[in-house]
């Protein structure tokens, strides 16, 4: 079975951040591909700043030439809210012949309980929990059909935001060296998240 990492997120900008975790989480899990999946509207967060399309081009953009990452964009043709065990579902049914794994931050590890039919989605995958040294999350927490079921990736510390970027962008400040240059060209060629 190939071993697939997804990677949700509203990627408002994408960043080297993102593109570092999925790295990390890879090499972690050994799996074949990451695919990065840009939310349509996230339940957790204000809606995104760049539109759908736009997000999604800047993840191209990102990614492209690295043959182990792609882009599933099946939340932003559904539209909607989106919820991990909606998308989770629709993939499994359309890749029956995939083992899924879904990637997320330890800030985000200690929120799974909170998530809609967790325990579902438990069922149906695995999760990959990135920690970083400055933001150490305590598992041990975490209810025990969810610790079964949780692989431990390393993560080096990164202080990069998406909305970090965008605060910067709207002061008017530098950004470089903070995403990829072809993710920056396409921001400034598309006057994406001016004041």
């Amino acid at each position: 079975m190939r071993r697939i990492g997804l990677l949700g997120g509203t990627f408002d900008p994408v960043h080297n951040g993102h593109l570092i975790a999925a790295q990390a989480a890879r090499e972690a899990a050994k799996l074949n591909e990451v695919w990065f999946i840009p939310t349509s509207t996230p339940p957790h967060k204000p809606q995104p700043g760049a539109d759908g399309e736009n997000r999604r081009l800047m993840l191209e953009a990102a990614i492209g030439g690295n043959s182990s990452f792609r882009i599933e964009d099946i939340e932003l043709r559904r539209e909607g809210t989106s919820y991990t065990i909606d998308t989770v579902t629709a993939l499994q049914e359309q890749f029956p012949e995939v083992q899924f794994y879904w990637i997320l931050g330890s800030d985000m590890l200690m929120d799974l309980p909170n998530w809609r039919r967790i325990e579902e989605l438990a069922e149906r995958l695995s999760f990959i929990g990135l920690e970083r040294p400055d933001q150490p999350g305590d598992d041990g927490l975490l209810p025990v059909f969810i610790r079964r079921r949780l692989i431990k990736a390393k993560m080096p510390p990164m202080g990069i935001s998406s909305s970090e970027i965008r605060h910067l962008l709207k002061e008017g400040r530098s950004i470089r060296y903070m995403l990829p240059d072809s993710v920056l060209d396409f921001i400034q060629r598309n006057d994406l998240y001016e004041s």
